[in-house]
C-alpha cells in the first residue's frame, strides 16, 4: 500500500532553516507530481510546492525564494529546504502524491502523517 512518512520538523527561530524529508513506498514514484502542503492552527490545508516527474518545480508565492522543493527518484524520497522561515510558516507539513500517475491533477488523496515546523523565538 501507499506510504508517506515525513520528518525533519522542529523549532526553529525566525530566519532559520528546516530541511523535510518524505520517504515513500508503495508506488512508481518516479512517476508522479509530488506535493508538499501544509496546515496552520485552526486554518485549512494550503499547497506549497509540488514538483513533476520531470523535475519541473513549482511555488506558492508566500514561500517563492525562500523555499526548495526536490526529489531523489532513486531514493523515492521527496525534499523541502526551508530557509528564511517566519513564525506564519508554522504548521503541520504533509507530503502527497497526485491522485494521477504521469499527470498534475491537484488532488491528492494520498498524505502522509505530517512533521511539525514551529518558527518561534
Amino acid at each position: 500500500q501507499v506510504q508517506l512518512v515525513e520528518s525533519g520538523g522542529g523549532l526553529v527561530q525566525p530566519g532559520g532553516s528546516l530541511t523535510l524529508s518524505c520517504t515513500t513506498s508503495g508506488f512508481t514514484f518516479s512517476t508522479y507530481w509530488m506535493y508538499w502542503v501544509r496546515q496552520a492552527p485552526g486554518k485549512g490545508l494550503e499547497w506549497v510546492s509540488v514538483v513533476s516527474p520531470g523535475n519541473n518545480k513549482y511555488y506558492a508565492d508566500f514561500v517563492k525564494g525562500r523555499f526548495t522543493i526536490s526529489r531523489d527518484n532513486a531514493k523515492n524520497t521527496l525534499y523541502l529546504q526551508m530557509d528564511s522561515l517566519k513564525s506564519e510558516d508554522t504548521a503541520l507539513y504533509y507530503c502527497a502524491k497526485d491522485d494521477s500517475e504521469f499527470y498534475r491533477t491537484d488532488k491528492y488523496s494520498d498524505r502522509g502523517q505530517g512533521t511539525q515546523a514551529t518558527v518561534s523565538s
